[in-house]
């Protein structure tokens, strides 16, 4: 196994014929462990699948509501997995347009990821619709009915934002496979070379083609930069939009763009930690990307710190009964354990990250990882069910316990997140070759590269 360089560049001597090499290969290492995992996969998947039949069938009463908590899991998992999708844009387009060049083994990833969470967030307003084949209810059309959409509800908003996002997500995802995508058409033969070539759209590599191709990428990547805020600004304002205690706060929108960037560097460090190993991609994805991840996973960490900070100055500095109990409520009700846990895992335990031989220690950082994962997940239950249990009417205080339904649905969405990422790691370059050459010594022409 090539030993792990600490350098951002690849190692001088790696041709671009050994990168071609090294990374195609990498989709031909997967044996009989990429199979089981698969399998394993879909089976989660499809106990998933049958927990959602069941509510199709008996109705949205076997969730766990109460007359108050109506937003409960569904809603949780469709912004935790808005969250997820962000820090791919962030990672593959903002760093890009710093030519932060650190991004060229971890942006394909990153984007990949970005699509399958966009792809995993949509299925969550369906679910919670109850009754999911009336779902293009949604779509503006027009209708014999004379019926109109809603303009002022955040779900529509969320409609238009997350499509937006998703079509220019995969568009700028895309677009960044092209080059590879000739480079395995290359190397393949029989059905699988033809799919490539098909989808590589004749790339020959000519210099008017890398002009075109320079020109679109950055326009793509600047386009992808303003909706990674306006996304998750958007989805903070179903929150923000209502009077509940504990939502009708002006800093969600910052604040969800940070829990949603910490959540989204957390999962790539999650897939990007076995994949290194399993591909033995370590001469290209190296210790120095790992550090750089984790740095922006402490800096991001504390912001988010701060933002949970200034919630309970606020609420302590307006004087405002109703949003002083909220708070008080979140750390000492009924769910502290779970504001406790959150508050560890996204502000306590990053601060690890403050010391490098943490960062560059890929068991430490996974495990870091995996743990920040888990507390955003109870950042957006806190926010959810901590306000709506607890809201201004006493009388309808309650306590929300999630069924098995909805703890089978989101183990379901889980496995069809991993599923697109497994079936892409088989049929996709997982680092993009185009970008790792740009850091390599000039070409060599006797190596007749095409690409």
């Amino acid at each position: 196994m090539a030993q792990a360089k600490t350098t951002t560049e690849p190692t001088p001597h790696i041709t671009y014929g050994q990168v071609n090499h090294d990374i195609l290969r990498a989709m031909e290492l997967l044996g009989r462990r990429y199979y089981l995992l698969l399998a394993l996969d879909l089976l989660v998947l499809a106990w998933g699948g049958y927990c959602w039949s069941v509510m199709l069938r008996k109705g949205l009463g076997v969730a766990g509501f109460t007359n108050s908590i109506r937003w409960v899991t569904f809603i949780i998992n469709f912004v935790f997995w808005v969250g997820i999708a962000h820090s791919g844009a962030m990672i593959s387009a903002i760093l890009f347009l710093f030519r932060a060049r650190w991004r060229t083994a971890v942006a394909r990833s990153a984007e990949a990821m970005t699509v399958f969470a966009i792809m995993t967030a949509a299925l969550f307003p369906i679910i919670h619709l109850g009754r999911a084949w009336f779902a293009y209810w949604l779509f503006p059309y027009p209708n014999q009915r004379q019926l109109w959409v809603n303009f002022r509800s955040p779900l529509i908003w969320d409609m238009f934002a997350v499509s937006t996002y998703f079509v220019i997500s995969v568009i700028f995802w895309y677009m960044g496979l092209i080059p590879d995508l000739a480079a395995a058409r290359d190397r393949s033969r029989g059905l699988r070379g033809k799919l490539y070539g098909l989808l590589s759209l004749g790339w020959q590599g000519r210099g008017e083609q890398w002009v075109h191709f320079s020109s679109a990428y950055l326009f793509f990547a600047a386009l992808a930069t303003p909706l990674v805020v306006s996304v998750s600004s958007i989805v903070s304002w179903d929150f923000a939009m209502g009077l509940v205690p504990g939502w009708h706060s002006t800093i969600f929108a910052p604040y969800f763009v940070a829990g949603a960037i910490l959540s989204g560097l957390a999962m790539l460090i999650t897939l990007l930690v076995p994949v290194r190993k399993v591909f033995r991609l370590e001469p290209y994805i190296t210790l120095h990307h790992f550090d750089n991840l984790g740095k922006m996973v402490l800096f991001i960490s504390m912001i988010v710190t701060y933002a949970y900070i200034n919630e309970f100055f606020i609420a302590w500095y307006s004087d405002n009964l109703f949003e002083q109990s909220a708070f008080r409520f979140r750390a000492f009700g009924h769910y502290a354990v779970v504001f406790w846990v959150m508050i560890a895992c996204n502000s306590v335990i990053p601060l690890l990250l403050w010391f490098k031989s943490v960062r560059t220690n890929l068991a430490w950082l996974f495990v870091i990882s995996v743990l920040v994962i888990i507390g955003m997940w109870l950042e957006r239950f806190v926010i959810v069910v901590g306000s709506l249990s607890h809201d201004f009417n006493p009388w309808s205080w309650s306590v929300y316990r999630p069924t098995w339904v909805e703890a089978g649905i989101m183990a379901g969405s889980f496995a069809w997140f991993f599923l697109w990422f497994l079936l892409s790691i088989k049929w996709l370059p997982v680092v993009s070759m185009m970008e790792v050459k740009e850091a390599l010594p000039p070409p060599l022409s006797k190596e007749g590269d095409r690409t």
